[in-house]
């Protein structure tokens, strides 16, 4: 009974890559960053081998690691959330999703207020919290529907819970989502529901992104068409638009999705446990907070002995990110880095450094190489070698 719980931690990147300067991340580095707070420990990341990985210059290597590990390089043209994703599953993209700078065209808006009945306040690039800071009173008077984004491609409507119905919103963004393909196709449509007075307003817990379904097989498509089981802890099920997905369940932040992956050790599957772990990026990355996400970072590795100790046999544990989002830099956006890759379990060889990696899609090669399943996405399985 082969599995693989596979945890990417959000936006945790290892060091600028060559083409940064393309992207405006220039000397992003975001466990560097993490690593400078009196609040970031990792000793159990280290025994596995984390800072053992080549280039990853901070911290101090493990004389003998548990695990494998290998940098990561991303090959598609991008560093956001969907985009990391499908590489890790397999898929490249060599052109990067559209992002809006300037805000939507009017023309979308326009397409989006007839579709929905109604209006749309800001229209720009902002920070979620500040957003609903600045709009959030006018949106409770006028019931116009707040739509921004960032410098991510998505398209993100916020809306008081009291004003919209969360279910409402969804249809809302799903109108988005229909709207949004070809030359407008946006990675994801994000539902951002708030609550709270004037002055104190603060997001529930209710988001739903609604993702383009991934132009290609991956490797999600490939272990269920051979009758393993796709496991979804977070926002997979979002990210890749629910395709292949068996079973998932959605979480409320870092603490919760980890009590839930470890709820899914203790079933009887075989198969794949995809997770996502979004406090890193959502709660500190984006808001350049490097104490908080040093903790973050500290409680996730003070967790994972719960997580080691609940593998089987057959098990096997990869960990890993899908951008950064260095919160020490003036940018409070994605940042173009490797991002780390940790592997244990009794049929990984332990100390094994497989290098720098070409691409995320290693990582789903090498599970699919696991469970003896013809490649048919890219990437190269590290355990053939």
């Amino acid at each position: 009974m082969k599995r693989i719980f596979l945890i990417v931690l959000d936006s945790v990147g290892i060091g600028e890559m060559p083409d940064a300067a393309d992207f405006g991340d220039e000397g992003s580095h975001t466990v560097r960053a993490a690593a400078s707070s009196k609040y970031f420990s990792m000793p159990n990341m280290r025994k596995l081998g984390l800072f053992n990985i080549d280039g990853i210059e901070t911290g101090d290597p493990e004389d003998t690691p548990m695990g494998a590990f290998a940098r990561m390089a991303e090959a598609s043209k991008g560093k956001d959330t969907t985009i990391g994703h499908w590489e890790i599953a397999g898929v490249i993209s060599p052109q990067p999703l559209p992002t809006y700078p300037q805000g939507f065209p009017k023309e979308v808006i326009r397409e989006f207020s007839e579709k929905t009945g109604c209006g749309v306040l800001c229209n720009r690039p902002y920070s979620g919290t500040e957003v609903i800071r600045d709009y959030g009173e006018q949106h409770m008077k006028s019931k116009d529907l707040i739509v921004y984004t960032s410098a991510d491609s998505v398209f993100q409507v916020a809306a008081h819970e009291a004003v919209v119905p969360v279910e409402e919103l969804y249809r809302y963004c799903q109108i988005a989502r229909d709207m949004l393909v070809g030359r407008h196709g946006v990675g994801r449509v994000i539902a951002r529901p708030f609550e709270g007075e004037p002055g104190s307003f603060s997001r529930t817990v209710r988001r739903h992104d609604f993702s383009l379904t991934p132009p290609k097989t991956t490797m999600l498509d490939l272990l269920a068409e051979h009758g393993k089981e796709v496991l979804g802890v977070g926002k997979i099920y979002d990210i890749f638009a629910g395709k292949s997905v068996t079973d998932f369940v959605r979480t409320s932040g870092n603490a919760d999705g980890i009590d839930k992956t470890l709820a899914y050790m203790e079933r009887e599957f075989e198969g794949l446990c995809f997770v996502n772990l979004v406090d890193f990026d959502m709660l500190y990355g984006h808001r350049n907070d490097v104490d908080g996400y040093a903790k973050a970072l500290t409680y996730f590795d003070g967790r994972l002995p719960e997580i080691l100790h609940k593998m089987r046999e057959e098990d096997i544990l990869m960990i890993t990110a899908d951008h950064g989002c260095d919160p020490s830099t003036p940018s409070t956006d994605h940042s173009r880095e490797y991002t780390p890759l940790v592997m244990y379990g009794k049929n990984i060889p332990a100390g094994r450094n497989f290098g720098t990696r070409s691409t995320f899609a290693d990582i789903g090669a090498t599970a699919l190489g696991y469970f003896g399943i013809e490649l048919q996405i890219d990437g190269r399985s590290m355990l053939e070698e």
